[in-house]
């Protein structure tokens, strides 16, 4: 198409009119709608999609388009007034925050979308707190202005209290709900209207005049009145923050003390850029992105008031100075071209045909082309600079999250500058690690259930969906249960897990079914304990094997799923070093399934006393004999059964509040705090997470709907022995 020409000609723009961004919103606050009216103003789709039809571009997968909540995150490029806009759509949904992390994490900037009937809703929270986490400079977009109750004022004041930012105002609405109809700049003091001539109207026809005093004189004076009180906010703020230049404070104090309105609009914008990116306050906008009207202000305000990559500092970067420092964020998978995945790169260059190291993986790929990417369709394109986001075609190993440098070498360099630190002193290997990743942590999954195909026949199509989903989502584990041969899916909640169920139908069109969901507990010892176990091919005298293992509760440092192993001298002392190998292997594959439940062992302490064998034995029978041994000692030791322990947060108001804490009390949950946030109370608890199954439903229905939760892993405690007995009976099918 004619829109793509001049992609080509700027396929690597300057880095300072970079925008890379993100669109962070509660479920309903119109985010989707937003960034199609944005695409579409930008001359980069030709008709507007609904996402109440469920024809909108960013929303690529059928479950989004069916579920109108936006799962994946799909990067979408496109240019706006000499500007290059990268728009990574971010999904806000509670079971996706892993999914949010990582988008974070490729961001520079955000535009925060809320209902303006509304305000702040809960989930906005949680991702305003993940992009304060990151550091990311936002800017608000008070969406649904049409709406019978929305309220420019009330907005702003749920904004204030509840996230506790100033919110700088730079617009102010031209009527309310049915009668809005524009707005006014306030820092220029234009007035912009639409004026539908028809249902048609699409708005990219806009009036932008003057404001004069006869035209409106009480809408006059409120722009007065709100650019002055700007100009103060600004001021203030320049002042109050040491390492912001105070140019505009000082204009303000001197040569325009007396009169504000003479100050210049390019000064006043470029203080309100710095406040910005200084995070220090968030410019606020308004409009209504299904009516087609205040989005193309919006952009102005991004290409305006966000950060270009060269203004956002990365702790990862002083390691790799200009050598190639990428991220992988993303991974789809394509029916042709196999898998593509995202990059964001954050130093050095890329080229397409090039070998890049992935540290995650510790291994050296090829990538054959690099395309820019647009929703469904794709521009190939000859070199990819910092700050810029492109698809790769040919990385086979690389998954979501991955960190990607030039080679294995620059990966060596880089440990050793991270390993000295900053005083000199080493850091451990583990440290290394994490400071040059430019990923995020994945936290352990805490549901799990069966998955199986409609026939053996299908097992093998089933295992390939599986392998791809994973590499796209590395919160989903999948894992083999020995015994049964069944396939198991571990996943973060219950939404997650139906999600992948549908995908696997949809785009791999296989009807698989799903066992009951099951909490994902764990297994420790209670007491020290010793075996010996011996092993021999039956009549042959050349393959035979005795050792002998003793197991410890591990009481320092706790929370470790792999054992800590160790030997005893005499068995150093004559142990090869291929067969220390196969006995590591036997003890690990040993704590996958715990003697009890099968459920993984943690927190335990093995020393192998004594190995005896005769040197014609094989390996596989080495570790098939501390297998089992392994498996005595743990039952010797007496199994104790750990469930895990959420970190609940309830945002309830406070009519509902004893309701709330009510229905806690029978969870067996334990109240750790109960905070006020404006008219709500936010309630903070710990809660086995055994008795959160169908949660949400039931808080939904004691609070009629207007409370929220989030939940996350903090730890895993011991079962009391009623607990743990009433369970096996459940898992032994008695009760």
């Amino acid at each position: 198409p004619e829109d793509v020409k001049s992609l080509r000609s700027v396929i690597n723009p300057h880095i300072s009119r970079i925008r890379n961004i993100g669109i962070m919103a509660h479920i309903d606050a119109g985010k989707t709608t937003t960034t199609e009216r944005m695409l579409y103003y930008s001359g980069y789709i030709r008709t507007l999609g609904d996402v109440d039809d469920g024809d909108t571009v960013t929303d690529f997968m059928v479950q989004e388009r069916e579920r109108g909540i936006t799962i994946q995150s799909a990067a979408v490029t496109f240019d706006w007034k000499d500007h290059r806009i990268n728009l990574i759509d971010t999904p806000g949904h509670v079971d996706f925050t892993v999914e949010v992390e990582r988008c974070l994490r490729v961001l520079d900037g955000a535009v925060a979308v809320f209902d303006a009937s509304a305000g702040v809703e809960a989930q906005t929270l949680t991702v305003w707190r993940q992009a304060d986490k990151h550091q990311i400079p936002r800017i608000c977009f008070l969406n649904k202005m049409d709406k019978n109750r929305a309220s420019f004022m009330y907005a702003v004041e749920s904004i204030k209290q509840k996230l506790k930012t100033k919110p700088l105002l730079l617009q102010v609405p031209i009527g309310e709900a049915k009668t809005f109809r524009g707005l006014v700049d306030v820092v220029t003091k234009e007035q912009i209207i639409w004026k539908p001539t028809s249902d048609l109207d699409d708005g990219k026809i806009f009036e932008q005049k003057p404001l004069l005093e006869a035209d409106n004189p009480n809408l006059f004076q409120e722009v007065q009145d709100a650019r002055n009180t700007l100009i103060e906010q600004v001021k203030t703020i320049l002042l109050k923050v040491a390492d912001l230049d105070d140019e505009f404070a000082e204009l303000v104090l001197g040569e325009y003390s007396e009169n504000f309105d003479l100050i210049p609009s390019d000064k006043l914008q470029s203080a309100i850029r710095r406040v910005t990116l200084a995070q220090k306050a968030v410019p606020v906008l308004c409009g209504s992105a299904l009516k087609n009207k205040g989005v193309q202000p919006l952009l102005d305000a991004i290409t305006m008031y966000l950060p270009a990559p060269n203004e956002r500092s990365y702790e990862f970067l002083q390691w790799y100075k200009d050598d190639l420092c990428a991220l992988a964020f993303k991974v789809l998978h394509d029916k042709c071209r196999g898998p593509l995945v995202f990059i964001r790169v954050y130093s050095g260059s890329l080229k397409p045909q090039s070998a890049v190291y992935n540290i995650n993986k510790s291994c050296t790929e090829r990538m054959s082309r690099l395309l820019l990417p647009f929703a469904d369709q794709q521009i190939e394109i000859p070199l990819l600079t910092p700050g810029n986001i492109a698809l790769t075609v040919g990385l086979k190993q690389s998954a979501t999250g991955d960190t990607i440098v030039s080679s294995k070498a620059s990966a060596v360099a880089a440990a050793r500058q991270a390993g000295r630190g900053a005083g000199g002193e080493q850091r451990s290997t583990s440290d290394v690690e994490s400071l040059l990743l430019a990923g995020v942590e994945i936290p352990e999954p805490v549901f799990f259930c069966t998955i199986e195909p409609p026939s053996m026949a299908k097992q093998q199509d089933l295992d390939n969906a599986l392998s791809c989903l994973q590499r796209e989502d590395p919160s989903l584990k999948v894992k083999l249960d020995p015994d049964t041969g069944q396939t198991i899916l571990c996943g973060m909640g219950e939404l997650h897990i139906e999600i992948i169920h549908d995908r696997i139908k949809r785009e791999y069109g296989i009807e698989t079914y799903l066992g009951p969901l099951q909490i994902a507990y764990r297994e420790t010892i209670l007491n020290a304990a010793q075996a010996t176990g011996k092993r021999s091919e039956l009549g042959d005298k050349r393959h035979f094997v005795t050792t002998e293992l003793e197991v410890r509760p591990r009481l320092v440092d706790r929370a470790m799923t792999k054992p800590v192993i160790q030997y005893a001298e005499s068995v150093i002392e004559v142990l090869p070093e291929e067969l220390q190998g196969a006995v590591e292997n036997g003890i690990t594959n040993s704590c996958i399934q715990g003697p009890l439940l099968g459920f993984p062992v943690q927190d335990i302490d093995v020393t192998v006393q004594s190995l005896t064998m005769h040197p014609d034995t094989s390996h596989t029978m080495v570790s098939a004999c501390v297998s089992r041994c392994l498996q005595k000692a743990l039952k010797k030791a007496g199994i104790q059964i750990l469930e895990p322990l959420m970190n609940l947060e309830i945002t309830v108001s406070e009519d509902h509040l004893s309701a709330a804490l009510a229905d806690l009390a029978q969870r067996r949950g334990s109240i750790q705090e109960i905070q006020s946030r404006q008219d709500n109370r936010v309630v903070v608890a710990a809660v086995p997470l055994a008795e959160m199954m169908g949660y949400s439903t039931v808080l939904r229905s004691l609070t009629s709907g207007s409370a929220t939760f989030t939940l996350e892993l903090a730890s895993y405690q011991a079962l009391n022995s009623q607990e743990q007995s009433a369970l096996l009976q459940r898992r032994m099918g008695l009760v």
